[in-house]
């Protein structure tokens, strides 16, 4: 089966595409770097001649409402309207846990929008949410830390490896077809606060920096403080745990 991955240059997308050609799939990494562009809709009509699935795992680095927002809305239109042109039967989208709650931010509330314009598109939708990666505490140790000082939100989280989550990616792509919004996904547990997890990171990467947990004010911050990224009780639960993965790296 012929499948393209959208954002197949990222830290789920390089998974994806590896694991399903592993499985004997013809995946093609597609990004800005191969001349696809998700916002433009360039090059997308010819990246999906053939192509059974479409996998978009994209994303964009701002987190601002309107930035991110015009990059969602344009992917999915885009998307929609090239998958349907090119008779791809199945669009499969990675969005995050408990977005629902937390529209106020601009990102989740871009993501909501993602996932609305792409199920009510003409190409049948699956839609997997998982929650925040292994990988993230160190994502934002790299990008938050100055002076020696680590600031990172306090957030209570529930980490999933991103390389499980590829896998049920490409396990949605190999079923039966379009079940609209799938079983959420995370990890094992227990649930953990964000700072712990980038300290526990920075420290078996031999790095110091003091870290500091940094509460996110008013009803959003209590939320989040309370369990509001964490999976629902039906959620898919698959390994390996934070600490396991951290010990494998």
């Amino acid at each position: 089966m012929r499948i393209a991955v959208l954002g197949g240059s990222g830290v789920v997308g390089r998974h994806v595409v590896e694991i399903a050609a592993a499985r004997g799939h013809e995946a093609t990494a597609c990004s800005r770097r191969t001349g696809v562009d998700l916002v433009t809709g360039a090059g997308l009509d010819s990246a999906l001649e053939g192509v059974a699935v479409a996998i978009d795992v994209s994303t964009t680095r701002s987190v601002r409402r309107r930035p991110a927002r015009e990059f969602f809305e344009a992917a999915a239109r885009h998307l929609q309207a090239a998958c349907s042109r090119q008779g791809v039967a199945h669009v499969i989208v990675l969005s995050i846990v408990g977005i629902d709650q937390l529209r106020a931010w601009g990102y989740y509330d871009a993501k909501l929008t993602q996932e609305r314009l792409n199920l009510d598109g003409p190409v049948g939708v699956t839609v997997l949410r998982a929650t925040q990666f292994h990988e993230f505490p160190g994502q934002l140790a790299a990008r938050s830390t100055v002076a020696g000082v680590t600031a990172v939100p306090d957030l209570l989280v529930q980490t999933v490896a991103a390389r499980s989550a590829a896998e049920a990616l490409v396990d949605a792509a190999g079923s039966d077809g379009p079940t609209g919004r799938g079983a959420d996904l995370a990890g094992p547990g227990p649930p953990a606060r964000l700072p712990a997890l980038v300290r526990a990171t920075l420290e078996r990467d031999g790095r110091r920096a003091r870290v500091l947990g940094v509460r996110v004010p008013g009803a959003m911050g209590r939320a989040v403080r309370d369990g509001a990224l964490l999976p629902p009780p039906d959620a898919h639960l698959v390994g390996p745990t934070f600490e396991a993965w951290l010990r494998a790296r």
